[in-house]
């Protein structure tokens, strides 16, 4: 069966990453540049449309209405070295990166499709480092992106602190999940860590702080895009509510 909806390509010449860097978007089938789209930016954009079947899922939800004008927009990385240098928070890429998002990404597809030009219409997305890339993109530029999704983020010393000292968190809708058997994760360091426990610190950390926030535990979920994508419609449909 054929996709409803319609992707296209688009290249950034980043004077941040000083790299061609290429955006995939996924438009649904009733795309109009009469209409306004909310945006969803995904890290590990290969990752999300082949294994999280996010055109599939834009398709059915689009066409049954139960989220609203959304576009999707997958970013990918290079290999699993890039990917850390550009998503951990000690890469050395890191702040390019994010520089990269907010001041090339953003104002490109603020240009070319039909936005709203407000945060809480864009949203960043992403697993593991990836989440953790847009929890922490988002905890810097408020402003610019309103809404993250978090499946199960990499969370240390950097991440907690960074929460503490944010300033406009209210402004934020968040939604972040945790598989509960992710106790012994493989690192890209070649190290195993447990992430259950740093993202609870997290998730009470949130809840202090009053957030707007939903945080769902997969129970037997493990670090894999098989548990991630049976979460896929909730997240979706509770961050893109028609």
């Amino acid at each position: 069966m054929g996709r409803k909806g319609k992707m296209i390509e688009e290249t950034i010449e980043s004077k941040y990453l000083e790299e061609i860097m290429t955006l995939k978007m996924y438009q649904p089938e009733t795309f109009s540049p009469l209409y306004k789209y909310n945006i969803c930016i995904m890290q590990d954009g290969n990752d999300y449309f082949q294994m999280g079947r996010i055109a599939t899922l834009s398709d059915r939800l689009h066409e049954a209405e139960e989220i609203t004008n959304t576009v999707f927009i997958g970013i990918h990385y290079k290999d699993k070295f890039d990917r850390r240098e550009k998503y951990h928070p000690s890469g050395k890429q890191n702040e390019a990166y994010t520089k990269f998002l907010v001041n090339e990404v953003v104002p490109l597809l603020d240009d070319i499709l039909p936005t709203y030009h407000m945060g809480q219409s864009r949203a960043l997305m992403g697993d593991s480092l990836a989440g953790t890339l847009a929890f922490m993109t988002a905890l810097k530029y408020p402003n610019t992106f309103g809404k993250v999704i978090m499946q199960s983020p990499y969370v240390d010393e950097t991440v907690l602190d960074a929460l503490e000292n944010a300033k406009d968190i209210h402004s934020i809708d968040i939604y972040h999940t945790i598989g509960t058997d992710e106790t012994n994760v493989d690192t890209t360091d070649g190290k195993q860590m447990d992430f259950v426990k740093p993202n609870r610190t997290l998730k009470e950390a949130l809840k202090e702080k009053g957030s707007t926030y939903t945080y769902h535990e997969l129970e037997g979920g493990q670090h894999t895009w098989k548990y991630w994508q049976k979460d896929m419609k909730r997240l979706l449909t509770t961050m893109f509510e028609e």
